[in-house]
């Protein structure tokens, strides 16, 4: 008996751990604290990604949510630590231009305007596609 318990316990919290319940990010902390590139570029990124399912799902409210969480981010990696070599030169215009494209879709998502919202998600997912860390050439713009 208390191996069935044991198991039935088991499978339950499987089942909560894969019920596709996506974690929230929380806001950075505003008093100035400098974040770790690679750490704030994985956060952008899982950003991105939520505002692409919010836009599937027409989630309005959810992806205005997004868009100024991509925002904040954008600003702390203008000011992020340990900024690999190759993509020093770019962070700046890369990371300003994350911001309007953030304000896009913000304002985007409060209209409920499809299509002003895909051509905001696209120019942010290539922005972050710009920042990527890993060898290899920059796409081309």
């Amino acid at each position: 008996m208390k191996h069935f318990l044991l198991a039935g316990l088991l499978l339950f919290m499987l089942g909560c751990a894969v019920s596709g319940e996506r974690v929230s990010l929380q806001p950075l902390p505003e008093n100035g604290q400098v974040l770790p590139y690679a750490e704030l570029l994985t956060r952008v990124r899982h950003q991105a990604t939520a505002a692409n399912e919010a836009f599937y799902l027409d989630h309005w409210g959810e992806l205005e949510d997004m868009a100024k969480g991509i925002d904040q981010t954008a600003r702390f990696l203008a000011k992020a630590q340990e900024v690999p070599a190759k993509n020093k030169d770019i962070l700046t215009e890369v990371t300003g231009d994350l911001s309007k494209g953030a304000q896009k879709l913000k304002e985007a998502a409060a209209a409920k305007n499809e299509k002003d919202t895909r051509d905001a998600l696209q120019e942010i997912n290539f922005k972050v596609r710009l920042l990527r860390t890993k060898i290899g050439d920059q796409p081309k713009e």
